[in-house]
């Protein structure tokens, strides 16, 4: 598994658009990498968990998981005062292991999946967006991975 982000850790430069500006949060869920993979990937249960607060929601997902295949999330506040759409294409997916993609501005993302029995660990490494306090969009992040941790654990 390890060998799916060496380019990553010699490279990041060629990975990411900004290597000074690269964040990676991360959260361990007790189940294994089969169902974890499962549920990030489906857009039924996406939509059940991409949210960071619960005053938001997913209310669309689309995932063609597959390199060179699309994806649209929507985001927002459940009075829909706030909220975006989060869309790209895959550029390298490792089933189970890895996916990479480039939102629709060029920013570039991973996700690592690391199976350790009946526990997986979920990383998402991204490139910040500029118009976003760095420590915002870290935290909205890192409040997304443990909504899914929560999900994941309860399904």
């Amino acid at each position: 598994m390890r060998n799916a982000f060496n380019k990553f850790d010699k490279e990041p430069e060629k990975f990411m658009n900004n290597p000074t500006t690269i964040f990676t949060v991360d959260t361990t869920v007790n189940a294994p990498v089969e169902k974890v993979w499962k549920l990030w990937t489906t857009p039924a249960d996406i939509m059940q968990w991409n949210a960071p607060y619960d005053n938001w929601h997913c209310p669309s997902a689309e995932a063609d998981l597959k390199e060179g295949g699309s994806f649209s999330f929507r985001m927002e506040t459940k009075d829909g005062s706030v909220g975006f759409d989060h869309s790209g294409t895959y550029s390298r997916i490792i089933p189970q292991e890895l996916i990479e993609y480039t939102v629709s501005d060029g920013r570039t993302s991973s996700i690592k999946f690391t199976a350790d029995g009946n526990k997986t660990t979920v990383a998402e490494t991204f490139v910040p967006e500029t118009e976003t306090p760095l420590e915002i969009q870290k935290d909205f992040t890192q409040s997304v991975l443990n909504n899914f941790k929560k999900y994941a654990e309860g399904k």
